[in-house]
């Protein structure tokens, strides 16, 4: 269950949207730039979260992206499971095609205890949750310096 490049990038991009005011579109240069990811990259994955329903897609001069729904309600889950595929959290530790407890690999049985604390902890955690852990100074997203976002009320 480690993450690809992809969900790595579409993580980034959702909490810098989600620490920006709600509404309001971000250009996909923009959100490339402060994160320093590939901009082509970043918009076909906005494009499939847009497709996804996490975000809305504007045209034009003043188009961009932004949240569809409030940050609080979009758990980092739902985010993975778009990006990674439904089934990402069934995969095999070792990349077997086949693991389970009747057809179990070498560490399937320490690895089913601590998947599912991941699973739990990717259920619990929103957006909001990691926009605000990020706009507190605490925590860093990407190489972005705190002095990037907007300031908590």
């Amino acid at each position: 269950m480690i993450l690809s490049r992809t969900s790595q990038y579409a993580v980034q991009a959702m909490i810098y949207m989600a620490t920006q005011p709600a509404g309001a579109p971000v250009l996909n240069k923009d959100i490339a730039a402060r994160l320093n990811v590939p901009a082509p990259y970043l918009a076909k994955i906005l494009q499939s979260l847009s497709k996804g329903g996490l975000l809305y897609s504007f045209r034009g001069r003043l188009g961009g992206f932004c949240l569809r729904e409030e940050a609080a309600q979009v758990s980092l889950m739902q985010l993975l499971q778009l990006t990674e595929g439904a089934d990402f959290t069934q995969s095999c530790l070792l990349g077997l095609k086949r693991c389970s407890d009747e057809t179990a690999c070498p560490v399937h049985a320490r690895w089913l205890p601590i998947k599912e604390k991941v699973i739990e902890m990717l259920n619990q955690m929103s957006l909001a949750d990691l926009a605000a852990a990020v706009q507190s100074g605490r925590y860093r997203l990407a190489d972005m310096p705190i002095a990037a976002l907007p300031t908590a009320p």
